[in-house]
């Protein structure tokens, strides 16, 4: 089962907002569910002011207490849908698809062209309008409140600084998705799929390709396969690099 992750309450910091692109979509997947534009200044006010206690994220979920001056503690979950199976192998061939897709990713960036390839692929790496969903201790009957809406604009914050906790809210780690590959692949699937290096070593090496044929005629060269397209090298590049940034990974 997937890990949680916590991470330590924010400092007071009033107005901070996400800086990223990706911060920003995920507020506004908060935003634009809301009815009511105060519940969210009141949020953005709550996120600010240091109240908001230690931020747990596990897959589906955000969880936190916040410290509030008229209701006490109270606890406070935001729910995020999960990817399933089918959808974390689309979205890995995507990441695998451009070498640099996970370079990005581990240099602290999600790339605008990796959630459009995963988009299109019928993936969507970003939550949209009316996936979050919270529930509060808090006598606030709305859906966000206050405190969950803090929690959102929190969890932003996070989203600046590792986009690999996206990742864990739609179900799975950062090293999950490097080493995951399908159940069943195919010759040419299998490329694309990172292996543990000591079971490369432990397999039995490949049966070398027959030679060329002996020419036809006196002189004639030989016939030799044509050299290999950029599009038989990219899986093996996009492999090494997903291999290479596993290893690295801490």
């Amino acid at each position: 089962m997937t890990a949680a992750r916590g991470f330590p309450a924010f400092a007071a910091r009033p107005g901070r907002r996400g800086r990223s692109w990706w911060a920003r979509e995920f507020v506004a997947a908060l935003e634009d569910a809301a009815l009511d534009a105060g519940v969210l200044r009141r949020g953005r006010r709550f996120a600010g002011s240091g109240r908001l206690g230690p931020i747990t994220v596990a897959p589906g979920r955000l969880s936190a207490v916040a410290d509030d001056p008229d209701d006490g503690p109270v606890g406070t979950v935001v729910h995020v849908p999960v990817l399933d199976d089918a959808d974390w192998e689309r979205l890995r061939r995507q990441t695998g698809a451009e070498a640099g897709h996970l370079a990005a990713l581990l240099d602290g960036e999600l790339p605008r062209a990796l959630v459009a390839a995963a988009g299109a692929a019928g993936v969507a790496l970003l939550p949209g309008v009316g996936d979050l969903e919270s529930d509060c201790d808090c006598p606030d009957i709305g859906d966000p409140c206050p405190h969950s809406a803090a929690l959102c604009y929190q969890a932003s914050w996070l989203l600046d600084a590792d986009p690999f906790v996206l990742l864990l809210l739609r179900g799975r780690t950062a090293d999950e998705l490097v080493t995951a590959g399908p159940t069943t692949p195919s010759p040419a699937e299998e490329l694309d799929v990172p292996i543990d290096p000591a079971e490369a070593y432990s397999r039995d090496p490949a049966a070398l390709p027959e030679p060329a044929p002996p020419p036809t005629t006196p002189g004639e060269p030989a016939a030799f396969p044509p050299p290999p397209t950029e599009d038989d090298l990219r899986p093996l590049a996009a492999a090494a690099a997903a291999r290479a940034a596993h290893l690295l990974l801490p």
